[in-house]
């Protein structure tokens, strides 16, 4: 079955169909991962996205359960240059297409993901439409370029109610703005008694639970969207160890004075290369964001940065200079990889370990 890829700037690619029969709007993005489909798939910082695979082959190891990063995806749609027609892994519990069939997102294969792509670093993110005809291309086009993308994407993937991880030491809050699971998997291997809360949680809910720690996890879209986010972490900064991942890397410094701006195609993929700023050290990691943190604006603030991206410059991430407090635009837990970063989750156990050493825990 046919299926085509319509850009707002008036591209047209035809292709195959695979997953769901669903017609699709979202913003397009490209992810550089040469593994981890799965994982981009579910990660709910690409929600209301349709995701453009440049590596020429998916699929091909299938899908199982211990590589969901969230059991609801909401990316709009999945582009590939070939799906593999056959899968084949010892850990294989579904085939990629079935499971975005039931999952209603629908793809494209067949088609000049490399064209595509420069396409969207020559222009920048755009949205783009997934449809299953085209006999009238210009009408498709002009509906695209009128659709409205929602700001309100951390509301779509935030859980609704809190919930627990148990462990037996630590206790950390997760604020989830849509986060991994690989992020509950690290806290989990520290032994940390976590409990996850929706992304509205305030300042005063989070300290009458008096605990060790905070993350402020990844997420979709605009930061400056989530203006009571930025309030919250000001009601707690200095009053509990906290730890910002992607978005909530991003909430943090605007919640310390500091900027963002929009990047003309963002940073996806596994392997973008960062320098610790302090130690000289070349780590890859795992990226998922279109926002980040305007270096200018840390000028001023309380905030230093500690890790630049060596591509482009881009701030990567910061630490408090008075408070313990810390956050990375990358993601340390790095599912599927590499976790060259991962150690990061140890810095903000000694952070908590040594508040607590002074509070005479």
């Amino acid at each position: 079955m046919k299926r085509y890829l319509v850009l707002e700037d008036g591209n047209v690619f035809e292709g195959e169909a695979f997953g769901s029969s669903h017609i699709t709007t979202g913003e397009i993005v490209f992810s550089t991962g040469m593994t981890g489909y799965q994982e981009a798939i579910t990660d709910q910082s690409y929600a209301d996205q349709i995701l453009v695979f440049t590596n020429p082959l998916i699929g091909n190891y299938g899908v199982n359960l211990d590589d969901y990063e969230s059991l609801q995806p909401k990316c709009r749609g999945v582009v590939c240059r070939e799906l593999a027609r056959y899968a084949s892994n010892w850990r294989k519990q579904d085939t990629l297409d079935h499971f975005l069939k039931q999952n209603h997102i629908p793809g494209i294969s067949g088609i000049d993901t490399r064209r595509l792509t420069k396409i969207i670093r020559e222009h920048g993110t755009m949205k783009g439409c997934l449809v299953n005809s085209i006999e009238d291309k210009e009408h498709t086009i002009e509906q695209l370029r009128a659709t409205v993308l929602t700001d309100q994407l951390v509301d779509m993937v935030s859980t609704k109610q809190p919930y627990p991880n148990p462990g037996t030491e630590r206790n950390v809050i997760v604020v989830d703005f849509g986060a991994k699971h690989s992020i509950l998997r690290e806290l989990a291997k520290r032994n940390c008694n976590t409990i996850v809360m929706p992304y509205t949680v305030t300042a005063e809910e989070i300290l009458q639970l008096h605990p060790d720690g905070v993350l402020l996890s990844n997420g979709p879209g605009d930061p400056k969207s989530l203006p009571q986010a930025i309030q919250m972490i000001q009601g707690i900064m200095g009053k509990v160890p906290i730890m910002g991942v992607c978005l909530g890397h991003q909430l943090m410094c605007l919640a310390n004075g500091a900027d963002t701006f929009k990047m003309k195609f963002g940073h996806r993929g596994f392997n973008h290369p960062v320098r610790e700023i302090a130690t000289g050290e070349i780590a890859f990691t795992s990226q998922n964001h279109g926002y980040a943190v305007d270096p200018e604006s840390l000028k001023g603030t309380d905030l230093m940065p500690t890790h630049i991206e060596i591509n482009d410059g881009t701030i990567e991430g910061v630490r408090h200079r008075k408070y313990p407090a810390f956050s990375t635009q990358f993601h340390p837990d790095a599912a599927p990889g590499p976790h060259d970063a991962v150690s990061l989750y140890d810095d903000f156990m000694q952070m908590i370990d040594k508040r607590r050493g002074e509070q005479g825990d």
